[in-house]
């Protein structure tokens, strides 16, 4: 669940929430109803939340009104390097690359300066077979970054998920699975070095991606549970020999405001820092929900950054129940200026990345039922408002 707070419009009536507030979810003992003009509406487990009721927003369609979309050309790439950022970026993944449109937007680069590969350089995708690495799906990625002199994040060397069976079921000891994470990263990492053909290598690399559970206790993974916290550090120490010249990055999500994750976290990077084992900076997903930005974004970036870290928001979308209305994409405009605001704020927050940039290809209406329109770009590659918010964000 990410961190959540209640960004109230309107007046609080004793007992209920306001605007946009939670409402209900697992643990929560406040208010399960809303203010006039707001349902309560179920998100997931943990989170329930007023919405506008639907009888008093606009949405598109024939005989309604249509929705408002983003009027900014400014370039979301120019404002954050304006602002004193290295780059604003999309995530993209092979299958979309077919889509000629979406291509050309994607090479824009008074918009994106920076592009991720959403899966392409995963495990399962670079090492299907012990020692058999396979590079096709990733180099595509790469080399569309160069072509358009984008940067290239690497991600990522180890996360839980989208491992073959060879890891999950090989039954290795701690020593022969520490040597595995080893020559992966290494490998994965030595083979984009200096891809991108610019003054910078390929700037940075998710290395370790959503160690902790989202009370701030350890992933039980097949890395933890066999090796324990020390696979972190041996990914680390492998990519840093593999590439000197990448920052370094531990990913998660949840980890936007303050709380047990975001303190597990700092703590574990202490930890790393303390044992000289080699970390640049901590990426900052940004799954969010529209209306629950979490009030301590700033202050935790800064503490991130008061380690002498670097910060870079890397998987930034805004997900809304749908349909969309006029007043979900006037709330999720405030909310990407918002989040943008924070990292202008924060010298040392590099960058923010989207996680892609248009519904047509958002992960989040197939992982949140019911839930979707996300980024600042429609399914039809119009600008919403979102994208203005983002020009606020670094500009205002």
């Amino acid at each position: 669940m990410v961190g959540l707070v209640e960004l109230s419009l309107l007046p609080l009536v004793a007992g209920q929430s306001g605007a946009w507030g939670q409402c209900g979810g697992i643990g929560w003992t406040g208010p399960t109803t809303c203010i006039s003009g707001y349902t309560c509406v179920f998100q997931n487990d943990w989170y329930s939340q007023c919405l506008p009721s639907s009888s008093t927003t606009t949405t598109s369609g024939t005989g309604t009104t249509p929705l408002p979309t983003g009027t900014s050309t400014a370039g979301l790439h120019n404002v954050a390097k304006t602002a004193g950022k290295l780059y604003f970026g999309s995530a993209t993944d092979n299958p979309e690359l077919n889509d000629s449109p979406y291509v050309t937007q994607l090479g824009n680069k008074n918009d994106f300066g920076q592009i991720t590969p959403g899966n392409s350089m995963k495990w399962d995708a670079t090492e299907p077979s012990r020692g058999t690495f396979t590079f096709t799906n990733g180099d595509t990625v790469a080399n569309l970054a160069q072509s358009k002199g984008q940067l290239l994040r690497g991600h990522n060397c180890v996360w839980h998920n989208q491992l073959p069976g060879w890891v999950t079921s090989g039954n290795f000891d701690n020593a022969t699975l520490t040597s595995i994470v080893e020559t992966h990263c290494s490998t994965v990492v030595s083979h984009y070095k200096g891809k991108i053909g610019l003054t910078l290598w390929t700037d940075s690399w998710d290395v370790v991606n959503e160690p902790f559970n989202d009370d701030g206790t350890w992933r039980q993974t097949v890395f933890y549970n066999k090796i324990g916290p020390g696979y972190v550090a041996a990914a680390l120490r492998a990519a840093r020999a593999a590439d000197p010249a990448a920052k370094l990055y531990i990913n998660d999500y949840n980890i936007e405001g303050t709380g047990a994750k975001s303190t597990a976290m700092l703590n574990l990077v202490k930890s790393l820092q303390a044992q000289g084992v080699p970390i640049d900076g901590v990426g900052i997903q940004g799954h969010l929900i529209v209306g629950a930005v979490p009030s301590t974004i700033q202050a935790n970036i800064q503490q991130f950054t008061a380690l002498g870290l670097e910060v870079a928001i890397t998987e930034l979308d805004i997900r809304m129940t749908l349909p969309e209305t006029s007043a979900l994409r006037t709330q999720q405009k405030k909310d990407y200026q918002t989040v943008i605001a924070a990292c202008k704020a924060v010298s040392k927050c590099v960058g923010v990345t989207i996680w892609d940039y248009t519904d047509k290809y958002s992960w989040v209406p197939s992982t949140f039922q019911g839930q979707g329109a996300a980024l600042p770009w429609d399914g039809n590659l119009v600008k919403k408002p979102a994208y203005d918010g983002i020009v606020d964000g670094f500009t205002l």
